[in-house]
């Protein structure tokens, strides 16, 4: 016979020739001949190496313990005192009840997509869970389509998902909903009368419609890019060069309004378009430049000649007066001489001739 004392929070399986033969709680005990004590510390999980069958037969022992059963496409999250402490996998567990272990348990099926179970986010984003959960983020300026095993399921809005990882494919498929802009440079273009143009513009954009942009479409910035080429193409090969640097601020209304069909049925909005260049080949750039050149002295020339055309009305108005009015011959005489003085230090005249004749000569001889 020995005698044994079990401590406060401490059980005991009494084994008799490696056979289970009942379970001592806190207290003293005597043991027979050849029985063996094995002691467990019920503040922690209940871990045997014998069979779990064979013990919970004991009907004391399986009314101590909280026994787990979890297959294989569930798992349990196991709670001690609120908090999340390990996740349970396929398996028997056993965890010891008593007054110190304030337990929890909660079973989720795996096998499913929606998480239904009573998991707050903190504990799904938990590196616990993170093998077990799969989770999306569509932002404020997005929006998204969710794709089941390759079927549409729903449309999501601005939100963080969370999905159980399984076999089970799950693929979401998301869209910038605010004002995008696309480049639409280096399109080479021919004119209707074979000019070659090089036109590099923009377009801005929006996504109103997610299920037909991803839904029905495949790459629909693809083909918006490829709607406003062909509105290019068609407006500037209908044209003649000389006609369409008239008609260019035609341009943006007409490409507007020819992509608009196409770009509803892409489930975009189309805001805006606009011409960066159009970039001319070299023989038609220096063309242009001649005609130009040609145009600026046309018109300096205009210019010159209507100056020189109303100096000459002047002068001869002017004449005209001094013809008929003495007075003004006097001034003017006098004006000559007032020059003449300017220039000579000295001058001598006689009585022959009249003085503007004789101050003429003396101009000239100076000259």
């Amino acid at each position: 016979m020995k005698r044994i004392k079990i401590y406060a929070y401490q059980a005991a399986l009494v084994f008799k020739n490696g056979v289970y033969k009942r379970m001592l709680q806190e207290g003293t005990y005597w043991l027979g001949f050849g029985e063996q004590v094995i002691r467990y510390d019920i503040t922690n999980q209940f871990i045997v190496a014998t069979d779990m069958n064979i013990l919970l037969q004991d009907a004391e022992l399986a009314n101590a313990l909280h026994v787990i059963d979890v297959k294989d496409s569930e798992i349990v999250l196991q709670y001690r005192d609120g908090l999340l402490k390990q996740v349970l996998t396929a398996g028997r567990y056993a965890f010891w009840k008593s007054a110190v272990n304030n337990y929890a348990f909660v079973k989720a099926d795996i096998s499913k997509i929606d998480i239904t179970e009573n998991i707050n986010r903190a504990e799904l984003q938990s590196r616990l869970l993170a093998p077990y959960v799969r989770s999306y983020i569509v932002e404020n300026y997005e929006k998204a389509v969710l794709f089941i095993d390759g079927k549409y399921a729903q449309t999501l809005p601005a939100g963080v998902y969370y999905w159980w990882k399984n076999n089970t494919t799950v693929v979401v498929g998301k869209a910038d909903t605010r004002m995008q802009q696309i480049e639409i440079n280096g399109q080479e273009i021919l004119t209707k009368d074979k000019a070659a143009l090089r036109i590099n513009g923009y377009a801005q954009y929006r996504v109103a419609d997610i299920e037909k942009a991803l839904l029905q479409n495949k790459d629909y910035e693809r083909q918006l890019y490829v709607a406003f080429q062909l509105a290019l193409r068609e407006y500037i090969g209908g044209l003649g060069f000389d006609e369409l640097l008239e008609k260019k601020d035609n341009i943006v209304p007409f490409i507007l309004d020819a992509v608009k069909t196409a770009a509803e049925e892409l489930g975009v909005a189309v805001n805006g378009f606009g011409i960066r260049d159009i970039i001319l080949p070299g023989d038609v750039k220096d063309i242009m430049n001649k005609v130009l050149v040609a145009e600026k002295n046309a018109q300096a020339n205009s210019i010159m000649r209507r100056e020189e055309t109303a100096s000459t009305r002047s002068l001869l108005n002017t004449a005209k007066l001094m013809e008929d009015n003495a007075m003004l011959w006097k001034l003017k005489e006098m004006e000559y001489v007032e020059k003449i003085a300017d220039k000579i230090g000295e001058i001598t005249v006689n009585g022959n001739g009249t003085l503007v004749e004789q101050l003429k000569q003396i101009f000239m001889k100076e000259k």
